[in-house]
């Protein structure tokens, strides 16, 4: 009988410790006892409504638990911001493909602003960059089918498609009273994410890093190091309409032109475990050739953390436009074997302690241009010196123009020059 005795008081001992733990790491979660009483509250609502639901109302099909809990889960979600969402086996397979360097579709990167799918850039040379997408313009339907109201992975799940295949994207573009349709052959994309490299005048030389993937950093000391080889003393580096990539590849192109043990950017969340900073780790000298990046609206995420830490670090002047603002950390969370949550969790900050999400980075020298001049501009660095002026004028109906940002990047690394002679 005692030893009955006392292995239910070790039972018991063990249930109690189970639930005060448990119980902690609720409050904790939660913010406080308040917010983890309010929770357990709110989801009870939430179980009875779904137990209502498929007991009582009048369609059945509509009303299955699986269907119900997904479609509360993803409005749940959704409403946070357009980021954060639910993800079932289909998103979670989606998103696996996303993060790879090769992907079907028509090579435009593109975030959800003011509730519609909103192009920041498209990659150069890519299908929706050959059909004349311009930064800003919004997909509001693809396929003679209206997409809007649909969330950022089911408006782009509707422009994926095989290697080949066309899709008809309707285009709603400011300035243009009307909406228009583009017809985009979608490939298979794969994208050199360093281009451009050539040796200007005065001994400046000139990149575009198109965006961050994992040969990026390769990619750039190999443009530099033959720059340099024909005389370079000066970098203009080129990040506009750069729509970001990789965190880690980031922070390799930071660390190359900065000493050692500086810190690059760090993140803060609700809770320590989402707070992480990231330092310098290089084993080599840096580059220190005077430097200048270039960035507009289309420079977002890894262009944007790049972009900050050289300016807060002052090793580089920032010329352009203020960039597009997205800082944010989304983290998969697992919910179940074959579904998760896509979550904010965290935001990015500069070195020097400034919100990147929301924000954006401010140049030093801003400059603006429109668009339009942004696509003469690229035509024109592009296929410029490959035909006599007549016929690029013919051919593209404008007169080659003078690429205003730049110009002041190539001043301001002629005075720093000037400055260390």
């Amino acid at each position: 009988m005692n030893n009955l005795k006392r292995v239910l008081f070790i039972a018991v001992g063990v249930l109690l410790l189970f639930e005060s733990t448990s119980f902690i790491e609720g409050v904790y979660q939660h913010g406080g006892v308040g917010g983890y009483f309010e929770a357990r509250r709110k989801a009870s609502e939430i179980r009875e409504a779904l137990g209502m639901i498929s007991a009582y109302y009048v369609n059945g099909e509509p009303a299955e638990l699986e269907a119900l809990t997904e479609s509360a889960l993803e409005g749940m979600i959704s409403n946070l911001d357009p980021y954060s969402e639910y993800l079932n086996f289909d998103k979670l397979k989606r998103l696996d493909e996303e993060t790879s360097q090769e992907f079907g579709g028509i090579g435009v990167q593109v975030e959800m602003r003011d509730e519609f799918l909103t192009v920041i850039a498209p990659l150069e040379g890519s299908p929706g960059d050959r059909a004349g997408l311009l930064r800003g313009d919004r997909i509001v339907g693809v396929d003679g089918e209206s997409i809007e109201g649909l969330n950022i992975s089911k408006s782009v799940a509707r422009l994926k498609g095989k290697p080949g295949s066309k899709v008809v994207v309707e285009i709603e573009r400011s300035g243009k009273e009307e909406r228009f349709e583009v017809e985009i052959v979608r490939e298979l994309i794969e994208v050199d994410n360093v281009r451009g490299a050539e040796l200007l005048e005065d001994g400046i030389g000139y990149l575009r890093v198109l965006q961050f993937g994992k040969r990026t950093g390769d990619e750039l000391e190999e443009a530099i190091d033959s720059l340099l080889a024909e005389g370079m003393q000066a970098l203009a580096l080129d990040l506009r309409n750069n729509p970001g990539g990789l965190l880690d590849v980031a922070v390799d192109v930071v660390e190359k032109f900065i000493p050692e043990g500086e810190l690059i950017v760090y993140t803060k969340g609700r809770h320590a475990a989402m707070n992480e900073e990231w330092y310098s780790e290089n084993g080599h000298e840096p580059y220190d050739f005077p430097l200048v990046v270039l960035v507009n609206p289309g420079s977002a995420s890894a262009s944007e953390i790049v972009a900050g830490a050289l300016k807060d670090l002052e090793r580089s002047k920032l010329v352009g436009e203020k960039t597009f603002g997205k800082g944010s950390v989304q983290s998969i969370l697992p919910l179940g074997e074959n579904t998760g949550i896509k979550l904010t969790t965290a935001k990015y900050y500069t070195p020097g302690g400034y919100v990147i999400h929301d924000n954006g980075i401010e140049p030093d020298v801003t400059i603006e241009i429109s668009p339009e001049e942004e696509a003469n501009l690229y035509v024109q660095r592009s296929r410029s010196g490959t035909m006599p002026l007549e016929e690029f004028v013919e051919r593209f109906g404008f007169e080659p123009i003078k690429d205003e940002q730049l110009e002041a990047a190539k001043e301001i690394l002629r005075e720093a020059l000037g400055e260390s002679k």
